[in-house]
């Protein structure tokens, strides 16, 4: 590809496209004409559904982006653009996974400029993993950039949702909108307590209640169930009065509408204009009152539901200095903070809803889990730090007995077939790559490590794939001139790349102890 000197990306299945521009042009018509003639009825919206159809087919089917000597190319529906190579500083690859499982993945190319803003292009795409048409044009791409430009990376950094050059924007939102409904429901607290308490202290009228005051106190009035009606769960169920007094109809639960039978007759308690209890011979149906503590549980366990994505916005502030395409760490760890917290906070909420700054059994509660919660976010934040490649604690000497240690080869190699590899043993014989985690060598393969040599080590890219852990480092390596890459945690990175020297054995340690300290 480094001879290339033009490129011209188009949708595929043009025709394809083309037909849904027609039906869309169809659907309008439809419309149109239904409106011209009925004014609106369903026939509209059946007709729109296919517009809609036709205008996303439209805005594809013209999309085109293109790459000579003087720059690059891209043209939509609405916009044309032409940046000059000069103004790029990189192109980079999105990686978004769909949900549909017949497709691994959804690739497209970031035109990032010397301004630092970034674009997405609207073609190539990559539809999976392996897309031989995409990877193509990619090179092609970057072969035209690297001739008359300068391009920031010598690799094709991925950036996807584990790595740092991803948005926050959905993080925030999604923050924000779980603090609302945490605002929300604390704002009602106090009202549901004031209700619940009024509830419980409300008395029956009598006759020398005012009638304006009648809605506080309990009236009593007596009636006979005429029918009854039980529906599926998801809809509501009724219970039919005779007479239609004192009211028509009421409804219930579909348990509570199966207790009560034609022909029972049953007294109604009416508080604040509402029937909140009917009492029969057999069965007692109760309105539910809300409680203040179940509003106070939910307004705090909307409050923890947004420390995660508040975590994670946390975690590419930390990450901000780092490449797009580096992976940062999991906010797991933060996960278990929010747990733990849950744990003493969602009952301090629900038994004390509203005295949390008032009681003092409120106040000695929340004393005693915020250490625990301070302890639990200080080690997540120690958990998440981003370790520096080589970085890693006290590293034990050389062993002879066997050790194994989670670690994989990326590529296809004679020691690693197919990526069979899950764990490298280390003492006890020759460095190997097995497929399970101990004890013993079966199914083993010997590393050759007279071909090794490591050239780098670095954090985890975008482009190693998800199946490398976010904790793990990579170790770049020269097998006989054919790079591969080793995967595997900072300290057992650390430790496999000092043994793979030349072999060491029990033989070899001897005769080299023997020629350092020759004997008289």
């Amino acid at each position: 590809m480094t001879d290339v000197r033009e490129v011209t990306c188009r949708p595929l299945r043009r025709r394809t496209l083309w037909s849904f521009v027609g039906l869309g042009a169809a659907g309008v018509s439809l419309a149109v004409v239904r409106m011209a003639y009925s004014g609106l009825d369903v026939w509209l919206g059946v007709g729109l559904l296919p517009a809609l159809v036709g205008i996303a087919s439209l805005r594809a089917v013209t999309a085109q982006v293109s790459a000579d000597a003087y720059g690059l190319h891209s043209r939509t529906l609405l916009r044309r653009r032409s940046v000059p190579w000069r103004d790029v500083a990189d192109l980079r690859v999105r990686l978004k996974y769909a949900n549909n499982s017949r497709i691994q993945d959804v690739r497209r190319v970031i035109l990032v400029l010397r301004d630092g803003h970034k674009r997405l292009l609207p073609l190539p795409q990559g539809w999976s993993s392996d897309d031989p048409d995409f990877d193509a044009k990619l090179d092609a791409l970057r072969a035209l950039h690297r001739r008359y430009g300068a391009p920031e990376s010598n690799h094709i950094p991925v950036v996807s949702y584990r790595t740092a050059g991803r948005g926050w924007a959905g993080s925030v939102g999604l923050c924000v909108l779980l603090l609302a409904c945490a605002g929300l429901a604390a704002w009602f607290v106090p009202s549901t307590a004031s209700d619940a308490q009024a509830w419980k202290a409300a008395t029956p009228c009598t006759a020398e209640t005012p009638a304006t005051e009648r809605g506080e106190c309990l009236t009593t009035l007596r009636s006979v169930i005429a029918q009854t009606e039980a529906n599926r769960p998801k809809r509501r169920s009724w219970l039919y009065f005779a007479d239609s007094r004192p009211l028509e109809r009421l409804a219930v639960s579909r348990e509570d509408a199966q207790e009560f039978q034609p022909g029972d007759s049953v007294e109604l308690t009416f508080w604040r204009g509402r029937v909140r209890e009917v009492a029969g011979e057999r069965h007692v149906w109760r309105e539910h009152i809300p409680a203040a503590g179940d509003l106070a549980v939910i307004a705090a366990g909307c409050v923890l539901a947004a420390g995660y994505p508040g975590a994670q916005v946390l975690l590419r502030l930390r990450g901000r200095r780092l490449p797009d395409d580096e992976v940062i760490p999991s906010a797991l760890p933060f996960a278990g903070v929010l747990v733990g917290t849950a744990l003493w906070l969602l009952p301090l909420c629900y038994l004390h809803p509203t005295t949390l700054l008032a009681s003092p059994v409120a106040i000695t509660w929340a004393a005693a889990g915020l250490p625990a919660t301070l302890g639990l976010f200080t080690w997540a934040w120690h958990a998440t730090r981003v370790r520096t490649p080589g970085e890693a604690g006290a590293i034990e000497g050389f062993a002879e007995e066997e050790v194994f240690l989670a670690a994989r080869f990326l590529e296809h190699t004679d020691y690693n077939p197919h990526g069979f590899g899950t764990h490298i043993v280390l003492g006890g014989g020759p460095p190997a790559v097995t497929p399970h985690p101990g004890p013993g060598r079966f199914a083993a393969k010997r590393i050759p490590v007279e071909r090794l040599t490591v050239k780098d080590l670095r954090r985890a890219r975008g482009d190693d794939g998800d199946s490398v852990p976010r904790s793990w480092h990579i170790a770049e390596l020269d097998d006989a001139g054919t790079p591969v890459r080793l995967a595997a945690a900072p300290a057992d990175l650390t430790r496999i790349i000092r043994e793979l020297g030349p072999a060491k054995t029990p033989a070899n340690a001897a005769n080299t102890a023997s020629t350092a300290n020759p004997g008289p």
